[in-house]
């Protein structure tokens, strides 16, 4: 509706909108699978409408951003598949194998190689799936780029092409993440809960040896949080290798200790995830430390 707003001209095109949308369905109980599989879930979708020239230069970008998209997350393992006219389907056979070949040919341009997922294309168009495996080797599929031919026939969609007459655009949804559910699963198994730093939701823990140097700890934790770091002051009246096996086990990327020592020489005593104790650092070292692994992804 928003594209029939007014009249369209080739020089328009290509138009790419986005959304987050809502989804439901009514998956049946037994398949239900906490965040990986959901009755009502979000997607980030987009419409892009485009020529059929501009096809093919359409998808290597979405294919790239949807790359680009999953690898910042850390996924590198991934399989693509170009999913083909199934036996039901709406629009031309001549759209249909116009729209495959540019998905193929998409791909092989950016040297990827692909599997054929026969007839499994929905009803409205063939796509690319982008699928990844989790930390148990699962695959999961995420990317979708799929042609959709029902709805620019259903609602009377145009274009004024270079010859004066009307056209009807290409049209291509799109979702880089998939379920925004689905996506936060198989992250939070990717990395079994142990999240990298720029990525934990609490970046370090900073644990008092005793109640005698809790302003201290404060302090510490004061400077980090200026510094944009996610902190939490542990202020529990347990014994300092209670706190660091608890912390542990929450998969917190940095713990620093604090007591008399450090107090004495203004520095906190690190043990990193899975690493153990790092040593000694003054204040701002290892607020260096911490940044750096988070803006650097290190």
């Amino acid at each position: 509706m928003i594209y029939k707003s007014k009249l369209r001209s080739y020089r328009d095109l290509p138009l790419r909108w986005a959304e987050l949308g809502t989804v439901y369905r009514y998956e049946k109980s037994g398949a239900l699978h906490g965040l990986l599989r959901v009755r009502g879930f979000t997607q980030d979708d987009a419409h892009l409408f485009c020529t059929h020239d501009q096809m093919e230069d359409e998808i290597i970008e979405v294919v790239r951003f949807s790359r680009f998209m999953l690898k910042s997350f850390g996924f590198e393992d991934l399989t693509f598949y170009v999913a083909t006219k199934p036996e039901d389907s709406v629009g031309d056979v001549e759209d249909w194998d116009k729209a495959t070949k540019s998905l193929m040919t998409a791909l092989e341009r950016e040297n990827l190689k692909y599997e054929l997922d026969e007839g499994g294309g929905a009803f409205y168009g063939p796509k690319i799936d982008i699928k990844i495996k989790d930390a148990l080797k699962r695959e999961w599929q995420l990317s979708t780029i799929q042609f959709d031919f029902n709805e620019p026939a259903r609602f009377g969609m145009k274009y004024i092409g270079e010859d004066g007459k009307e056209h009807q655009p290409f049209m291509i949804h799109r979702a880089l993440l998939g379920s925004i559910e689905r996506f936060m699963g198989i992250l939070i198994e990717h990395y079994a809960g142990a999240f990298p730093a720029w990525l934990a939701p609490i970046q370090a823990a900073v644990i008092p040896v005793s109640q005698n140097h809790f302003e201290y700890a404060k302090k510490v934790a004061a400077d980090l949080k200026k510094s944009g770091i996610i902190v939490e002051l542990d202020e529990r009246n347990e014994k300092v290798g209670y706190k660091i096996r608890d912390w542990e086990t929450q998969k917190i990327p940095y713990m620093l200790i604090v007591g008399e020592k450090e107090e004495k020489s203004g520095t906190v005593s690190v043990r990193k995830h899975k690493v153990g104790d790092t040593g000694q650092l003054e204040i701002k070292e290892i607020i260096q430390q911490i940044t750096d692994a988070i803006y650097k992804k290190i």
